[in-house]
């Protein structure tokens, strides 16, 4: 038995942990994803990264009144706008993780997603994605277990066809990098991505936002909700109790 520390918690890990999966659906659509408890805590983590699927539900729906009223108020929009580009790049969309999207889409589809199902969803903190990757990688080699730029053509591929890690998720390491939360400073992405070398892909892979990331971006201010040249930042969501 080995104990992690999450935040404040102490997370418990077992040779073998039994896992709890729940399916979680968006009301109104056919869309349905997994979330994985994580063991000696009342906290939840998506299985596979949000696909093209998932946020499609919140980049195609159309904004009721109370968040039109938000968005107004905060000099915003609701909802994604038109990105420069193909933000999939053509290389899968259904089943395929969603990627060129900025940190600020990221929490708002946390923020949507949590009003539509009543329940809390969110981007894991650093210190939590990095407690969970260190449970997930005892026992495997990441680059085993991950899309790296040693087996994926320099392209995402769909979500889960890579094993699971010792946890039961997929592809928290590779394939896209996902966003967290940090305390402060730009925003991150942890695990690495297909375009990284094998060794650098795993727990302690960290690349922090740069103005590079939307350099082609030709809008005026440039988008808050796409990186025209990051095509290899997604992201999972936890969601805290039951």
């Amino acid at each position: 038995m080995r104990l992690l520390t999450i935040g404040t918690a102490l997370v418990v890990a077992r040779a073998a942990p039994a896992q709890e999966i729940a399916v979680d659906s968006v009301p109104g659509t056919l869309v349905r994803f997994e979330m994985v408890k994580l063991p000696g805590r009342d906290l939840w983590i998506g299985r596979t990264e949000v696909t093209w699927d998932l946020y499609d539900a919140f980049a195609l729906s159309r904004p009721d009144s109370a968040e039109l009223q938000r968005a107004r108020a905060a000099d915003a929009v609701a909802r994604p706008t038109r990105p420069y580009g193909a933000p999939d790049y053509g290389w899968g969309h259904a089943g395929f993780p969603v990627i060129s999207v900025a940190h600020t889409a990221a929490a708002a589809f946390c923020d949507w997603l949590s009003e539509r199902t009543g329940k809390r969803y969110r981007l894991p903190t650093e210190a939590e994605w990095e407690a969970v990757a260190r449970l997930a990688a005892q026992g495997k080699t990441p680059a085993d277990i991950a899309w790296h730029a040693g087996n994926a053509g320099g392209t995402t591929h769909a979500v889960g066809t890579k094993p699971p890690d010792a946890l039961g998720l997929h592809d928290l390491f590779g394939n896209a990098a996902e966003w967290v939360t940090v305390t402060s400073g730009p925003p991150v992405v942890r695990g690495g991505s297909f375009r990284d070398t094998p060794d650098r892909v795993g727990p302690t892979a960290r690349d922090v936002r740069t103005e590079a990331w939307n350099e082609r971006d030709p809008q005026i201010p440039q988008s808050r909700w796409w990186m025209s040249d990051a095509p290899f930042a997604g992201f999972r969501i936890v969601r805290d109790g039951d």
